[in-house]
């Protein structure tokens, strides 16, 4: 069965979109009980492109599923073509304002920053003891949606951040920003910027205040991301993740890594878990209908992946009626000596 993966291969969000067709890639490769043949497409990082790149991929016949582009504003250019045509979509973005789109073919295989931005947000408040932290966020639609859910759990905390500002994508010399987070006497840095940018504030932030904590987003967890920093800038660093796939030491997600690296000379991250897991769930749920002699069609994939549980490598995945597949945040940190990090906390996702 054919399966379009949209991905952006270029662009700021280039480290991401590698590991997902990394991940990709080794699904494709373990799967026995049906064919699948994805086709990797770069999305790039705009709506247009996303939009553009989905009209190559999605023609009729239908395919039976799409593995949709990892922004939200490409997401959300996207969503309407899908439901229009009635074909799943899947999706690693993890923007919280997809699932309030009431799209029922709508699938999302890594936590909203509904759930991960609570779990960051109260590990700075509830483990670190932070009451004056400062969040600085990608100036972006992703970025806002995640400060917007940033603000909500330290509101519940009550816990004012001192300091607040978002930051563009090709941002380079951050002085004036540190100046301000020492001005303003923070007791942590909440972090919820994409992998280069997470880089560089890490490494401008430790050269002017060595020891304040800081609690970064999912991008910090990724080892592409560990890789341009030194292991003594990352103590005292953190990060909210689904998974951290280059950390295991045993069980399948060990073998997963292992594999990983022999294929790709690289180390796996949460995208690359989360893509593998979620060609995996299309797979088993088109083998189950083969298996009970009903047509593997975009209407019959969407009920099972409405109705059924999956346990992947990353967590179990079940959706809660709106979408949202994946319920479960890892916190993760470095001790200063090495690049790979270590599960410290878990959490699941709130209720309201």
């Amino acid at each position: 069965m054919p399966l379009p993966v949209l991905a952006p291969l270029t662009g700021f969000a280039s480290i991401e979109g590698a590991s997902q067709k990394n991940g990709t890639n080794l699904a494709e490769r373990s799967i026995r009980d049906v064919r699948i043949e994805s086709r990797v497409l770069d999305a790039a990082t705009s709506p247009e492109g996303a939009v553009a790149t989905w009209e190559r991929a999605v023609r009729r016949p239908l395919p039976p599923a799409v593995m949709g582009p990892l922004l939200g504003p490409q997401m959300l250019a996207v969503m309407s073509l899908a439901q229009s045509v009635g074909v799943p979509l899947l999706t690693l973005s993890t923007n919280p304002k997809l699932s309030e789109a009431g799209n029922p073919y709508f699938f999302r295989f890594l936590p909203s920053d509904a759930v991960s931005k609570a779990a960051q947000a109260r590990y700075v408040v509830e483990k670190l003891g932070a009451r004056r932290p400062v969040v600085i966020f990608q100036a972006t639609v992703d970025g806002q949606a995640a400060r917007d859910e940033l603000a909500k759990t330290f509101t519940d905390l009550k816990t004012k951040p001192v300091l607040e500002e978002g930051i563009a994508p090709d941002a380079g010399d951050l002085a004036a920003l540190v100046a301000r987070v020492k001005a303003a006497n923070a007791d942590a840095i909440v972090l919820h910027l994409r992998a280069a940018s997470t880089a560089s504030a890490v490494r401008q932030i430790r050269k002017a205040l060595p020891g304040l904590p800081i609690v970064a987003s999912i991008a910090m967890h990724q080892p592409s991301t560990a890789a341009l920093l030194e292991p003594a800038e990352l103590k005292g660093v953190c990060a909210e993740t689904a998974a951290s796939p280059a950390s295991a030491t045993e069980g399948p997600m060990k073998e997963f890594a292992e594999t990983y690296r022999r294929a790709f000379k690289a180390e796996p991250d949460a995208f690359a878990a989360a893509q593998y897991d979620a060609i995996q769930m299309v797979a088993k749920s088109a083998a189950d209908l083969a298996k009970s002699s009903q047509a593997i069609t975009p209407i019959a994939l969407r009920g099972a992946l409405s109705r059924d549980a999956y346990k992947g490598l990353v967590t179990t995945y079940k959706s809660d009626g709106k979408g949202n597949m994946a319920h479960e945040v890892q916190i993760v940190c470095y001790d200063g000596t090495t690049r790979i990090p270590s599960v410290v906390e878990r959490y699941a996702a709130p209720t309201r």
